[in-house]
């Protein structure tokens, strides 16, 4: 917190910079992570210095127009969709506590803008490919990585966090305190092939390390040492054009189990979503049954036809 608002104390000149530290600290207190409290600054640093470069001196003078043209200013620097529109959430959540403190009119808030987003379904590996890519490991600390996240759903960088003291080699399973996404805490459980590796990886590693996995050097694995992992071993197996990445290891796990028929909230609660609706997109991409229905359908009119 003290390195944000000293970052907020520099932008000294932005219209609204007290109320601006006064949020932050607020939030601090309802104890948002730090994640989030990086990305309310950064949001919210970008939305006042445009509104500084428009010729507003005071927050009290910020209108829809300002909320609109910012929109159209991030979408000019060809930022995705998500992102512009996650920032236009972190301002809105400003103006908020601004009419609170009645710095602000609520008529801000009366015709909200509302940014559509593509519906993308999630990038499962195919059965294929997996089995070349599993194939292509050879290092037994990068086996046991990619493996649990196959098997486990757990978001890199709750894997890169876990020490050795969450994982239940017994009960084949590991303890997540506290999602780096949501904050919740979940259990997740590891197949008989991940103990296997976990296990190869658990009699050579340093004891002295507490982290689960690390470099060479180091006390921790960072998230681009896994990217480069994993695109080597991509390359390795010939898969390195297929637009693989290492959350599509998260997306493979949930296609698998819910092929496998496990239930939906089952699995919500294994990836961590808060929404259910999150989990349903795997379904829209595993829908055996739409896909049994739909080639049987296509047999008889095949049939009628001839």
């Amino acid at each position: 917190l003290d390195r944000l608002l000293t970052q907020a104390t520099r932008a000294g000149d932005l219209p609204g910079v007290d109320h601006f530290s006064q949020y932050l600290s607020e939030k601090y207190r309802h104890n948002c992570s730090p994640s989030t409290l990086r990305l309310t600054a950064t949001s919210l640093i970008l939305f006042l210095s445009f509104c500084r470069r428009s010729g507003k001196q005071q927050i009290e003078q910020i209108d829809r127009q300002d909320l609109e043209a910012f929109v159209e200013h991030e979408q000019d620097r060809g930022l995705k969709p998500n992102t512009v529109r996650t920032r236009l959430c972190c301002v809105y959540a400003f103006i908020r506590f601004l009419i609170r403190k009645k710095v602000l009119d609520y008529e801000l808030l009366e015709r909200k803008i509302r940014l559509k987003l593509p519906d993308r379904l999630p990038r499962a590996m195919e059965a294929e490919h997996v089995k070349r890519l599993l194939s292509a490991i050879d290092h037994i600390r990068d086996r046991a990585l990619i493996v649990l996240l196959l098997r486990t759903g757990m978001r890199i960088g709750e894997l890169l966090n876990t020490t050795v003291e969450d994982v239940d080699l017994n009960d084949q399973k590991i303890v997540i305190y506290k999602a780096d996404k949501t904050g919740v805490g979940r259990v997740v459980y590891y197949s008989d092939d991940a103990r296997e590796a976990l296990m190869a990886w658990v009699r050579v590693r340093n004891p002295q390390q507490w982290r689960l996995f690390y470099a060479q050097g180091r006390s921790s694995l960072s998230y681009e040492n896994c990217r480069m992992i994993f695109k080597k071993y991509l390359r390795k197996a010939g898969l390195q054009y297929h637009g693989y990445t290492l959350h599509c290891l998260r997306h493979t796990f949930a296609t698998e189990l819910l092929n496998a028929r496990m239930p939906l909230e089952c699995l919500r609660v294994l990836l961590g979503h808060t929404n259910l609706e999150v989990t349903r997109r795997y379904a829209r991409l595993t829908d055996k049954t739409r896909e049994e229905e739909y080639f049987n359908a296509m047999t008889k009119v095949i049939n009628d036809d001839f």
